[in-house]
Order: C-alpha cells, then sequence, then structure tokens
C-alpha cells in the first residue's frame, strides 16, 4: 500500500486524508510549514507550491529519501520549473485526481539504461556573456565531486571560448569531447570509449577525468546539438557526476533569422542544458553581470525545463555595488527575475591567480582560500547526494602545486 504524507493547510488536509484511505491509499496528516521529517516508507508527500515550503534543502530531503514531492494550489510556476517538478494540482483536488497523479511517472529527469538521476547524474554550469567565472566554478565543482567519492567527468562543450585544457595545462592534442561526439554519432560510444578519450586529471582524493573542449572555436560545428545529446548522455551513464562547462549563449535569435534545418553554433548549449539534471547559473557580482543576468534568466529557464535551476553569484565584493553588495544583489534578482535562493562566492583574485600560476585547481593550489571553502559548500548544497570528502582539504597547498600532471592524452579517435 502507498504511503503518503498530506501537508496542506487544515481543514482540506484531513479531507484529502479520508478520500485517500477510501482510494485504499494510507495517508497522514503533517504542518503545511513543515513537514519534515517524513515517516518511514513514505512514497509521496502533498505540499503546497510556495517558496517557502520549496526550499532546496526539503527538495534535497525528499530526492535522496525517494519521496516524490507532488505540489498543490499556488500560482507561481517558477519556483516548481526550479525544481524540475511536475505542474500543481489545483487546491481542490480530490484523492482519486491525487491517486492518478501518483500513478503518473514523474517529470524524466533519469538517463537511460536504467541509471537514475538519484545515483548518477549530469550538472551543467552555465553562464551569460562577459566570464562571469562559470570554467572555473565548474573545475572545483568537479573536483569536488572527487574528494567526496563520487567519479567524475569535466566535459568542456563550451563552442564560444572552450578554456578547460588552458587552464588545466592539457594538450591540444587530446580527442575530447569533439571525438566524443563523432563517437556517439557512429553509436559507438561506450564506457571503454570515453575511458579512452578522456584525459586523467590528478585532484585532491582523486582524478578527475576531463573530455577538453575544441582546440578552435571555428571547430564549433562539430559539437552539433544530437552528436552532444548522445554524447552527454552516455557520460552521464559512465560516470557518477558529469559536469559540463558551457556557452553564455542561445539559438533564439538563430532560429528566428537564419535556416533552422543547419547547424547552429549555439546548439550544443541548448542540448546541454535540455539533457542536464541540475544547472549552476552563474552570474557575476557587478552591476553589468547582473544586467546580463536577468535578461537571460527567462530564457535559460524556458530552455532547462527539466533541469533544477541554481543561481550563484561569483565574485561578490562591495566595491562595485558599495558596502551591502549581497543585500542588492538579493533585491535586483527577487524584484526583476524572481529568484530568492542565491549563493554567493567571494572575489579571491589571489586563490585564482595562483591556480593560473600552476594550471591547476584552486582546491588543490589554495586550498584554504576562500573561494575553495565556498566552493565545497555550494556543492553541498546543489549537490547533495555526493558523500562527505574523502581527504582533508585544510592541508597545505605546496605539495599540490607541484605535483606533475599524470593525465596522459590518449590517442585520437
Amino acid at each position: 500500500m502507498m504511503s503518503v504524507v498530506v501537508a496542506i493547510p487544515e481543514p482540506r488536509a484531513s479531507e484529502l486524508v479520508a478520500e485517500l484511505k477510501l482510494e485504499g491509499v494510507a495517508a497522514v496528516v503533517a504542518a503545511s510549514d513543515a513537514p519534515l521529517p517524513l515517516p518511514a516508507g513514505c512514497r509521496a508527500v502533498l505540499v503546497p507550491a510556495a517558496r517557502e515550503v520549496l526550499t532546496p534543502g526539503f527538495v534535497a530531503t525528499c530526492d535522496r529519501a525517494g519521496v516524490r514531492i507532488l505540489p498543490v494550489g499556488g500560482r507561481d510556476g517558477r519556483v516548481l520549473g526550479r525544481y524540475g517538478l511536475a505542474a500543481a494540482l489545483p487546491s481542490t483536488a480530490s484523492g482519486w485526481e491525487v491517486v492518478a497523479a501518483l500513478e503518473t511517472d514523474a517529470p524524466s529527469v533519469a538517463s537511460p539504461s536504467g541509471v537514475a538521476a538519484t545515483s548518477h547524474r549530469l550538472t551543467v554550469v552555465w553562464g551569460p556573456q562577459g566570464a562571469p567565472g562559470r570554467t572555473t566554478i565548474a573545475i572545483e565543482l568537479a573536483v569536488e565531486m572527487v574528494r567526496r567519492g563520487r567519479r567524475t567527468t569535466l566535459i568542456d562543450a563550451d563552442t564560444v571560448a572552450p578554456s578547460i585544457a588552458l587552464l588545466l595545462g592539457l594538450g591540444d592534442e587530446s580527442p575530447g569531447i569533439a571525438a566524443a561526439c563523432r563517437r556517439a554519432e557512429a553509436g559507438a560510444l561506450d564506457d571503454a570509449e570515453l575511458a579512452r578519450l578522456a584525459t586523467s586529471l590528478p585532484a585532491s582524493g582523486g582524478a578527475v577525468d576531463v573530455l577538453a573542449g575544441i582546440s578552435r572555436p571555428g571547430r564549433w560545428a562539430e559539437l552539433t546539438s544530437s552528436r552532444l545529446h548522445s554524447a552527454l548522455v552516455a557520460s552521464r551513464v559512465w560516470a557518477e557526476e558529469s559536469v559540463v562547462d558551457v556557452s553564455g549563449a542561445f539559438d533564439a535569435d538563430d532560429e528566428a533569422t537564419f535556416d533552422v534545418t543547419g547547424p547552429r553554433r549555439h546548439a550544443a548549449t541548448v542540448a546541454a542544458l535540455d539533457v542536464a539534471d541540475v544547472v549552476v547559473a552563474v552570474a557575476a557580482g557587478d552591476p553589468l553581470g547582473m544586467s546580463r543576468f536577468v535578461r537571460d534568466h527567462a530564457e535559460l529557464r524556458r530552455l532547462a525545463t527539466r533541469a533544477r535551476i541554481h543561481v550563484v553569484v561569483n565574485g561578490v565584493r562591495p566595491g562595485p555595488l558599495g558596502i551591502d553588495a549581497r543585500g542588492q544583489i538579493r533585491t535586483t534578482l527577487d524584484r526583476f527575475a524572481g529568484i530568492t535562493e542565491v549563493t554567493f562566492l567571494p572575489f579571491d583574485q589571489r586563490a585564482a591567480d595562483t591556480a593560473l600560476l600552476h594550471a591547476r585547481p584552486i582546491a588543490d593550489v589554495a586550498p584554504r582560500s576562500a573561494l575553495a571553502a565556498a566552493v565545497r559548500r555550494l556543492a553541498a548544497e546543489v549537490l547533495p547526494l555526493a558523500g562527505p570528502p574523502t581527504d582533508d582539504s585544510s592541508r597545505g597547498s605546496s605539495r599540490a602545486a607541484r605535483r606533475p600532471l599524470r593525465g596522459r592524452a590518449a590517442p585520437g579517435a
């Protein structure tokens, strides 16, 4: 028998529990403003479709426990889209309507071949044009996932300014994502091929498998939508965590002004957002960065319909925004984009410079930096399925900075 927690306001909660019992569903009433903790054996929870209830912590707890969330009532569909939830049931929904919703398959955010998103996950790091720091954050998130015992692939799918290979000191001869796309089109991209095409990057606690980007931006036509979609799906099956760095541009204008049957330069970004389980949306912490982010955020939500979107503001400092920089950013995002959940990353130029000097992740060369600590907190919040770190991140950084790169560039495909 299915077990359901009804956490909507009274008296409708008690009435719905009685109706569900008539339908053969075991149901109990919980407080609508604080449905946690959920009882053992719970299969689903009915909650108001409201921001104050659907918090990142609540959604993450339900994901870990395999509990399905059924939102009820509410007029703000943005909060549902942010977490990839289905449309809300009407506040007057009857017991049989709830049962019908429970028997309907949840929105598909799982990868093929039976690999669920709760065990294998694909995270896309996106940000508008203007270098908000999306590549740096993608690298640091990948390293953090390795530290937490997750097999991780870092993929550079940026067709405008691919830079992961440059930032990590990898050679241009690496076949990377372009070769993976070619193999995917031929139907020959399996786990063995991905292992052959990836370059192993030693990191704290393990190694990151890197699929480097195209060596020249002019090769963007190699990353077509269908090719990249297949390659990312294969990566999600192969690795527990796939972190994808994409460009900031979309194809909305191209569809209106060019032949839609031909290749489009930014189709790779659209394909990655379409298959993503989580999108880390990065904005620069200055007035120009906020303007660009707000302008593109609506299009991001339209494209990433199945993903849970988490907003990150990078490089926050008082200089460009005055003393209360965080307060101004929160007000701006809430007023113009309806965003209330934000993670802030500090401006740490010294750590970033050290990472550039040694061509290593910040977590390796400056593990005590404020930015590295903030990314660790971000990983725990946005990717909560990862376990505890496997090493002590507070150890000295000189050994990691001097450690040679042992990864080999795989032969071309």
